[in-house]
């Protein structure tokens, strides 16, 4: 049997969410920006997404994320999000997994309490505060690329709801945000079903209906997920 490649990738999760780090075996994509290495990856190097993010091996749950070597003078390191269905700029999630084994694995040097680092993404440069412990990483934040909502308390037409009031916002990917108990959920486990059918019809719709552009990035475009609120309480 012929050897195909052999890919090195840490597990790691925040809550649950798996959002694997390859950290071996992948080659940094072509490009003079993060952001132009993402779009490499999209359109010239897909094969990696769906090897690792399609079955046997993956699943549709899974995010994988790719470091690089930072295009910023700025940053300590870049790296690349990778998702079932696209390329979001950034992730907040895949933030602090990639930032966990970057300093678990000793890719990157811990200093206890705390590592700072500079993380170079598709998105834009994001500042990491990590909270570290005898070689562990406890606790992750993070300050995101500028933020906005581009669509307040706005009516679309949903295919089998009618007239659904949502809102849109950008936090490195495009988010149409509408309010669970006004569509009868209370966010609960046996409601994850009808919550992932409803969630893609209302981005659908959103996308359709409300279409958005960064300001700064023509190339960040359309609302890519459905986000579940609830009330504060």
């Amino acid at each position: 049997m012929k050897w195909e490649k052999t890919v090195t990738v840490i597990g790691c999760h925040v809550g649950g969410e798996e959002n694997n780090v390859i950290t071996g075996g992948v080659l940094p994509p072509p490009g003079k920006t993060m952001f132009e290495k993402k779009v490499y990856l999209e359109t010239k190097g897909d094969d990696l997404r769906k090897w690792l993010l399609f079955e046997p091996r993956g699943k549709s749950t899974l995010c994988v994320n790719l470091v690089v070597p930072s295009t910023r003078a700025d940053c300590d390191v870049g790296f690349i999000i990778m998702e079932s269905a696209d390329y979001p700029p950034m992730s907040g999630s895949n933030t602090i997994c990639t930032t966990t084994v970057l300093l678990e694995t000793g890719m990157l040097p811990m200093h206890e309490p705390v590592t700072v680092l500079n993380l170079d993404t598709p998105a834009g440069p994001v500042r990491v505060e990590a909270a570290c412990e005898n070689g562990k990483v406890k606790r992750v934040k993070f300050a995101n690329v500028p933020c906005f909502a581009t669509h307040l308390d706005t009516m679309i037409e949903v295919e089998g709801l009618g007239s659904v009031k949502v809102d849109v916002a950008y936090g490195g990917a495009f988010f149409v945000i509408v309010d669970a108990p006004s569509l009868g959920f209370q966010v609960m486990p046996h409601e994850a079903r009808d919550l992932v059918a409803i969630g893609n019809k209302i981005k659908a719709a959103a996308a359709e209906q409300l279409p958005v552009v960064h300001p700064e990035n023509p190339g960040i475009h359309t609302v890519t997920f459905t986000e579940w609120a609830m009330p504060f309480e």
